[in-house]
């Protein structure tokens, strides 16, 4: 038995933050469509019901059957989720003339209730709700207020159940960490087994019942993802592991030859593809993000179909799909963020059945299963990259001249940055979860060098911090890093005149830009 939560998303922006706060607490979650409660599951310990955009007052607000678990588990609705249980059982939720929304401070709070146990008066928390519960079903009772919300947080005295308006899931409920510990593990009884160690032995032996003695092939790109999926499955079935490593032609600047060495000492099968005059072709004239994501998850599949042909026994094609990717590609609210590459582009006709070993994994727990299983740092700690590459780090559509402008110019950024040592000795480019160098071929800039008007293209410089790529942070490189990196890119790369700095966040932008 692998004790479980599940998170019923009504499509916020958080529910993935409520599912790394809760495998933070070494337990499994799982985050599922509002009205996909898994009936009669044996190792579901608890339920969470996340926040939504909608008002439980509007026509399309996304409704589920609270019958199906209210009173057989323990339940926590956290905004959306709160508002809709007060909703849906004799409590009221009014519209209010402005939306509530950021910092407030708990009053009253009820620490002899389980799930408010260590928690301070005057606790911060993260409001944001159009919405207020006026009024709380008859079976509960309040206990916590803030100065403006009289019913910030409820629980039944008959039922297993609980309820808060605000977010504590998000960085600025200082203790929201504390309030999901209360409740996953003393409500909900988790035995805190879920880690690193006990994700690879349980999925070494259930690879091993899933392949058999079939022969997988695994897409390798160099990045955190493939390295620990092919130890992972070379941990499990051996010389049955044939990998083969893509060059679409929009690789970092030397990659192909730096990954073919990286892998070498690993012990690992791996053959190379040249794809790029394929690639390039089919990619002409493209600009729609999207369309670029589907045609190079198409191409990248047809090029495994080629060199599946030419090894007889394959059966299985395995991904390096992690949680966050299933996650952003699932339309819950109808919306898609994006497609992504191991998700979005792979045709029904197909001819390899799918194995994703790190489907259940944020990039943070993936890493630690990686040390896990005894993958060098240098392999373990590179920045995600995406697997359509640069083409969709170049604005506009592609073309070989693009990418090696684009590539020179991310070179000098990230070499640059494992080169620099700040004031507190670690290396720039591990305090950073990502950096990237986007090419603005949309936009011209003039310029001036020398005597000469130049009239070439922009870069903007990407770098964030963040925990699960769900949520990040612009990253506050120094000043004098970023003008040393201006200048080299601006003498040395031909066709870029200007370079700036993206210091937008996620929410509410990307990661990517596109």
């Amino acid at each position: 038995m692998q004790q479980k939560i599940i998170i019923l998303d009504f499509g916020s922006q958080t529910t993935q933050l409520i599912g790394r706060r809760v495998r933070e607490l070494d337990t499994f979650c799982e985050i599922l469509p509002y009205n996909k409660f898994p009936k009669n599951d044996p190792d579901v310990i608890g339920v969470i019901l996340s926040g939504s955009p909608y008002s439980v007052h509007d026509p399309e607000a996304f409704q589920c059957d609270l019958n199906e678990f209210v009173g057989k588990y323990p339940v926590l609705g956290i905004c959306y989720g709160a508002q809709y249980i007060s909703h849906s059982t004799g409590g009221k939720v009014e519209r209010t003339e402005s939306r509530e929304y950021g910092r407030a401070h708990l009053k009253s709070v009820d620490n002899s209730n389980p799930l408010f146990v260590g928690f301070e008066q005057n606790s911060q928390v993260w409001m944001s709700h159009g919405d207020t519960i006026t009024k709380i079903p008859e079976d509960c009772k309040v206990i916590a207020s803030t100065e403006d919300v009289e019913n910030a947080a409820y629980a039944s005295s008959e039922k297993p159940l609980w309820a808060v308006q605000f977010h504590p899931e998000v960085f600025h409920s200082l203790q929201g960490k504390t309030l999901l510990k209360n409740f996953v593990v003393d409500i909900c009884g988790s035995k805190q087994e879920w880690s690193a160690a006990s994700y690879v032995e349980t999925t070494v032996e259930e690879l091993k019942k899933q392949v058999g003695n079939d022969r997988v092939i695994l897409g390798l790109s160099g990045g955190v993802d493939s390295t620990v999926c092919a130890m992972l499955l070379k941990k499990a079935i051996g010389n049955q592991l044939t990998c083969i490593f893509v060059d679409h032609g929009m690789l970092r600047k030397n990659e192909f030859n730096n990954v073919m060495e990286a892998y070498s000492g690993l012990g690992l099968n791996v053959i190379g593809v040249d794809a790029s005059e394929k690639f390039f072709k089919d990619l002409e004239g493209i600009t729609d993000p999207e369309q670029k994501r589907k045609i190079i998850g198409r191409d990248f599949v047809e090029v495994f179909n080629a060199e599946a042909k030419k090894i007889t026994d394959a059966k299985w094609l395995a991904q390096g799909t992690i949680y966050p990717d299933r996650i952003e590609s699932l339309s819950i609210t109808g919306m898609t963020i994006k497609s992504h590459h191991n998700v979005g582009g792979l045709p029904k006709e197909m001819h390899l059945q799918l194995c994703e070993p790190l489907q259940w994994l944020f990039k943070d727990e993936v890493r630690r299963v990686g040390y896990e299983l005894g993958i060098p740092a240098s392999l373990i700690e590179r920045h995600p990259f995406p697997g359509p590459g640069l083409a969709v780090r170049i604005l506009g559509d592609i073309t070989p001249e693009r990418v090696k402008i684009l590539q020179d110019a991310d070179d000098i950024y990230i070499e640059t940055m494992k080169k620099w040592v700040c004031e507190d000795g670690e290396v720039l480019y591990n305090k950073v979860w990502q950096a990237g160098t986007v090419l603005l071929t949309t936009v011209r800039s003039v310029g001036v060098m020398g005597d000469e008007r130049t009239y070439e293209h922009p870069v903007a410089l990407r770098a964030v911090t963040s925990t699960d790529a769900m949520t990040a942070d612009w990253a506050h490189l120094p000043y004098e890093f970023l003008a040393k990196v201006s200048n080299e890119i601006i003498n040395k790369v031909k066709g870029v005149n200007r370079v700036c700095y993206d210091i937008s966040s996620k929410p509410p932008a990307t990661i990517e830009w596109e």
